[in-house]
């Protein structure tokens, strides 16, 4: 016996993965605003070493002999990121030319990516085998879960759900990554750029930027119980 969507919607358990995927959503937006709220306070703190992002990111790029890879300014803001296919290292206007401890807590951080790549870090080799499942199922996944669902076919809606599964574990894979580049950075930066008195507000940026990461891990937890906490439920008519 099948359900379409309709029927599901009025079910207890639909009303407690709605209340579960707004609480996580509100975390994500709590944790996106603290660190928006951190980088322009530490953006306004000069660091004593005098230093632009884009000046660390070069010597410790260079430390580590990854002479090869490039720095370069892109647009926008909180726009950084190291992309190992093109070996550049991209750090936003604020980042690169900044002087502050944002700027240069946030160019180590992208640094320490690039050191993982060389060391070979082992999450980061996993999380790339996992990337191409993950960006498959992202889309092939809700595809399959709202044609379950409309449709009332559930088996094909739980496939759905397991393909969702993968984003997850790539979420999941991708937290020792984060936490462990910005380890490196605080490293690096304690021993050669930022004095006593700066290297809290160094540890406070990368932290709060890596709780976004944590919040979104919950964010796709909870919307993937929501599922199943409906599928469950409609079950329960059979």
């Amino acid at each position: 016996m099948f359900y379409p969507y309709y029927m599901y919607g009025n079910s207890s358990y639909s009303m407690i993965g709605f209340i579960l995927v707004i609480g996580a959503s509100l975390l994500a937006m709590a944790a996106s605003a603290k660190v928006n709220s951190n980088y322009r306070k530490y953006q306004k703190v000069a660091v004593n070493c005098h230093k632009t992002g884009a000046q660390i990111a070069r010597e410790i790029l260079d430390q580590n002999g990854l002479y090869h890879i490039e720095v370069r300014q892109v647009a926008g803001n909180l726009t950084d990121h190291y992309n190992p296919s093109q070996n550049v290292i991209n750090l936003s206007s604020g980042i690169y030319n900044g002087t502050s401890i944002a700027a240069a807590a946030v160019a180590a951080h992208e640094c320490g990516h690039a050191i993982q790549y060389k060391v070979g870090y082992t999450p980061i080799k996993l999380r790339n085998a996992i990337l191409p499942v993950a960006n498959v199922s992202q889309y092939l996944g809700w595809v399959a879960i709202v044609i379950g669902m409309a449709t009332g076919f559930t088996d094909f809606a739980w496939l759905g759900v397991l393909m969702m599964c993968a984003i997850l574990l790539f979420q999941l894979v991708t937290l020792p990554v984060e936490f462990n580049a910005s380890a490196r950075a605080l490293v690096i930066l304690d021993e050669y750029y930022l004095t006593t008195d700066e290297q809290p507000g160094a540890k406070t940026m990368l932290k709060s930027a890596a709780m976004t990461y944590v919040a979104g891990v919950l964010q796709s937890l909870m919307s993937i119980l929501r599922i199943v906490l409906i599928l469950a439920g409609g079950s329960r008519r059979d």
